[in-house]
């Protein structure tokens, strides 16, 4: 065989086993392939591919996209849905198309999600030197553009000769399907090694079992845990997304009507608790909701469950006021369960560990006028929330109102899909989650383009939970202008498939996020709008209004669009449109709703901080202004918790 003729037929035969709760799962690790072929790739992994297509189409099947890093971005999509336990391979020619999945891999690696990628390299035998695309550096001659890729991923090989094989997708794979290691997997190909035939043992295309890694939780931290819990006053819970990835949601929900123990959410743990449940204060840091933040505040032991602690979730450091707070850390990476200097590090899955939590405590429960401040500030967000998902701004409604209308419209087994600008941020707050696979905004990498081609990742993944007797599931796309220009081109793919993937589009006309922010720290959203050039000053913030026509750009790659004008329907006729997406046919393609919004009308406020720093010198009264405030929230920052 080919190497890469081995490569595919090898990975045809990888599964992943899981337990949970003593039922066993067995499922395909890679069910497809993702490529675009160059001179690098085309005439290895491609004729590959083409051989195994012609024999049976099931041994692995390909998928086209528009782009490498979005390839990426739909293999992450498919990762989260399916909770680590299968991905996408993706293999790409040399040079540009390499470098091209870089963004994808360190998203993949800063979310802990696995991707397998496959970049193409430059010849091994050096037969023909330099190749079209190389990349030539006088000090080192082995250097590649591949070799970007070791400090993104959580595993880096180079097979440069056909033996080398074995050895570098055997710990590959190890990595991919580690919970504590997942990441980006890169093994490199170079495109000659790609095409050279070789004996490959049977034992190396048997199929092959990789049982998840659930470490269970030590009895002694269990024990001090649980003396820690007891002596608390006023303990909190943070939720992330370890939580759903060991199937934990349940347990933590025995865990909390057993303690009385409230729960704040990061982004990736949205989906942990329903969002009216009695203990879920919703989203914490400078992205959460007040009741959480209020709760944060006077904790004198916090319960990091399954997070990695981002300054979102912490609020920089600022969101823990209480002198004497506490941290017990359970995770199963190591590098996460130490963070803040942990007073207690649990280094094991969570649900094995909530169960052990949950048969050590008891009999105890928090005291009374806890559970009565969790009422009250549950209350007050609430009501917040309701009123700006209620007001009517005319004729542009606010993006809270657009956020409210789209959550009405779907089903609560439906998905939303998000990362950047200020989406994600109004969405952790304000989304009011139903079900624990509801949620799906990228907030680790927060990569703009990331919306279109993660969200066809994870309707795949949802087409194919369906397709096994699970549930049915819309997937439902928010993204800005700013980042639909980034990475449209997916839109392609679902057409080419017939996928019904729903846009709700969001044209504000620039960023409204870091437009936002740069007013807060005096720089008067600079180069935040979308706007022709004004050649005096040399400025983007006064011209004309760019006459771009997203919705006929999306028509014109063969989208069904619906346009919401501007006026008072216009949050009525969203919801409709909405709905009215949801009841086409299955198979009948991608569907974009394009509105306007008004970007100066913002979200409630968490009564959080976030830092980023300001100009200590500046003659801008706005950026002097700008830096007292941010020297007063300053102050009120810890150096190190635990």
């Amino acid at each position: 065989m080919t190497v890469a003729q081995a490569v595919v037929e090898y990975l045809s035969k990888q599964y992943t086993v899981d337990s949970i709760g003593g039922v066993e799962y067995r499922e395909r690790l890679i069910p497809g392939t993702f490529g675009i072929f160059g001179h690098g790739n085309v005439a290895g992994v491609g004729q590959a591919l083409k051989q195994y297509q012609q024999l049976d189409p099931a041994i692995m099947p390909y998928y086209q996209g528009r782009n490498e890093q979005a390839q990426a971005h739909q293999a992450v999509g498919y990762a989260r849905h399916t909770r680590r336990r299968q991905t996408f391979a993706i293999s790409t020619s040399i040079g540009p198309g390499s470098s091209n999945l870089l963004t994808g891999a360190a998203l993949a690696t800063t979310n802990r999600l696995p991707v397998l990628l496959l970049p193409s390299d430059t010849f091994a035998t050096r037969a023909a030197d330099p190749v079209l695309q190389q990349l030539e550096q006088p000090y080192a001659y082995d250097i590649t553009v591949n070799d970007a890729f070791r400090p993104l991923s959580k595993f880096f090989d180079r097979v440069s000769r056909p033996e080398q094989l074995f050895s570098a997708f055997h710990h590959g794979l190890r990595v991919l399907t580690d919970p504590a290691e997942t990441g980006a997997v890169t093994i490199s190909l170079p495109q000659d090694v790609q095409a050279e035939a070789f004996d490959v043992p049977a034992e190396f295309l048997a199929e092959r079992e990789w049982r998840i890694r659930r470490p269970d939780a030590d009895d002694d931290d269990i024990a001090r845990a649980a003396e820690a819990i007891r002596s608390a006053k006023r303990p909190l819970i943070i939720a992330g997304g370890g939580v759903l990835y060991a199937y934990a949601n349940e347990e933590l929900a025995k865990f909390v009507e057993l303690t009385g123990i409230p729960v704040g959410n990061t982004q990736a743990g949205v989906g942990v608790l329903p969002w009216d449940h009695k203990f879920s204060l919703g989203a914490i840091g400078s992205t959460g909701t007040t009741a959480a933040n209020a709760i944060a505040a006077d904790a004198d032991l916090i319960i990091g469950i399954g997070t990695r602690y981002e300054d979102f979730t912490t609020a920089s450091r600022t969101a823990f006021q209480n002198p004497d707070v506490r941290f017990i850390n359970i995770n199963v990476a190591a590098i996460d369960a130490y963070k803040h200097g942990a007073t207690l590090p649990i280094v094991a899955d969570a649900r094995k560990a909530l169960v052990k939590l949950n048969q050590a405590l008891g009999g105890y429960r928090v005291g009374a006028d806890l559970e009565q401040k969790i009422a009250a500030e549950k209350k007050r967000w609430d009501a917040t929330v309701d009123e700006a998902f209620d007001t009517r701004s005319t004729p542009l409604p606010a993006q809270n109102e657009i956020i409210g209308a789209t959550s009405r419209a779907m089903d609560a087994a439906d998905v939303v899909i998000c990362a950047a600008g200020s989406l994600p941020g109004d969405l952790h707050k304000m989304w009011r989650v139903r079900d624990p696979f509801g949620y799906h905004v990228e907030y680790a990498y927060s990569c703009m383009g990331y919306e279109i081609p993660g969200g066809l990742g994870v309707k795949r993944a949802a087409l194919a939970e369906a397709a096994n007797g699970g549930t049915q599931r819309d997937v439902v796309v928010m993204v800005g202008d700013g980042s639909y220009l980034m990475m449209h081109t997916e839109l392609v793919t679902a057409v080419a498939e017939r996928i019904k993937l729903i846009v709700v589009l969001i044209q504000n006309h620039g960023y409204a996020s870091i437009g936002s922010l740069s007013e807060m720290l005096g720089s008067q959203r600079f180069g935040t709008q979308y706007r022709a050039l004004d050649e005096e000053q040399h400025s983007f913030d006064q011209g004309e209004t760019l006459p771009v026509d997203l919705a006929l750009n999306a028509e014109s790659l063969g989208v069904k669009v619906i346009r919401i004008e501007p006026g008072e329907k216009v949050i009525a006729e969203l919801e409709q449109a909405i709905r009215d997406a949801k009841a086409a046919p299955e198979r009948g393609g991608p569907i974009l709703i394009h509105v306007e919004s008004d970007p100066l009308l913002d979200a409630p406020s968490s009564e959080s901080w976030w830092d980023v720093p300001v100009s200590q010198v500046s003659e801008l009264d706005s950026t002097q202004q700008a830096f007292q405030t941010y020297t007063d929230h300053k102050s009120r920052q810890r150096k190190l918790l635990g």
